[in-house]
């Protein structure tokens, strides 16, 4: 009976230690800067500024939940960035060529999701197809979409944006920005799909094993062009939230917003090698990076000071996230 016992105990134990390393102990963290923050920076805690927060980190946890997907499966997307800024201008010309009140917003809406989906599927496709590493290609989209966006609109800015977007941008519900109600739904939808359904299992199990589950009778090249796929059309959705908060459309938006996403999505606990993470980790992720630049400005920290703790952070997750591998291995093998 004690033989019988103990293999059952042991993954549990390798699942708990995993869970501290992971979500639960990114949460403790994020709730140990809050707390030092509201110690050490003065109008940290003030409802106004907590509303500030949940708005500043609408884009990245919208644009990092598409990125979780694109991890999970082994992959990197560094061009969503310059996506936002393609999938703004076209809509934003969409918004101001005519088209009014609710059925111009929504064509406008359905073009951006479109056109990021889109660009999420050529990167995945040549990724796939022509076995280039998703790094190479991706690098190659975000110059192609920039130069896309600003030969589209002749590197012009556009503006007079319909009021009811920008509207939207600043509206609140029950107290939360609407904006950041639409990034928890995000995160809503992508949890269901990753933890309840086939296809979520099917990314675990193609970032884990590959070989594996191509062998099984599944088409992994199919699995990774749809998480590309996914990856692109939060980015459509991504570009109408910041042209709500904007009120501009703009060829030069977005920039360095790649590199917050992949931020958000390994603080949260993804693995680069795929076949690890959640999108609630994730969500507490991208909470971090917010709390901790809002309360460093708060505390009078510069740019540039601010930048380097923030990579320094960045750098100590994957330490940890190493660690936890490492842990993970060493008690299942026990």
């Amino acid at each position: 009976m004690t033989a019988l016992s103990v293999p059952a105990v042991r993954p549990r134990t390798s699942r708990v230690a995993s869970h501290v390393l992971g979500e639960a102990g990114i949460g403790v963290a994020l709730v140990v800067l809050a707390a030092f923050f509201l110690t050490f920076a003065p109008y940290f805690g003030t409802a106004q500024n907590v509303r500030d927060i949940m708005t500043q980190i609408t884009l990245n946890t919208i644009l990092a939940v598409g990125m979780t997907f694109v991890i999970l499966v082994g992959g990197i997307d560094l061009s969503v960035g310059s996506g936002i800024a393609l999938c703004a201008v076209v809509a934003g010309t969409v918004l101001t060529s005519g088209a009014t009140g609710g059925t111009g917003l929504l064509l406008a809406i359905g073009v951006s999701i479109l056109i990021g989906a889109a660009v999420g599927l050529i990167n995945g496709f040549v990724t796939e197809f022509w076995r280039v590493p998703s790094f190479i290609v991706t690098l190659g989209m975000l110059y192609v979409a920039r130069g896309a966006a600003q030969e589209f609109t002749g590197a012009a800015t556009i503006y007079n944006l319909p009021p009811a977007l920008t509207r939207f941008g600043t509206a609140t519900v029950a107290g939360l920005p609407a904006v950041f109600i639409v990034a928890l739904a995000m995160v809503a939808v992508a949890w269901f799909v990753l933890s309840r359904t086939v296809f979520g299992r099917m990314v675990y199990a193609t970032g884990n094993n590959e070989e594996a589950v191509r062998l099984s009778g599944h088409r992994t090249a199919t699995i990774k062009v749809a998480c590309f796929t996914i990856g692109g059309a939060t980015v459509g959705i991504a570009a109408i939230i910041y042209m709500a908060r904007l009120g501009v459309a703009s060829p030069i938006l977005g920039q360095g917003y790649e590199l917050n996403a992949i931020a958000a999505v390994v603080i949260g606990g993804a693995s680069l090698t795929g076949g690890r993470g959640s999108v609630i980790g994730t969500l507490l992720g991208a909470c971090l990076l917010g709390v901790l630049s809002n309360g460093l400005l708060l505390m009078g920290v510069s740019d540039f000071q601010r930048t380097m703790i923030t990579g320094g952070v960045i750098i100590v997750a994957v330490i940890l996230d190493a660690y936890r591998r490492r842990l993970s291995l060493r008690l299942s093998a026990s």
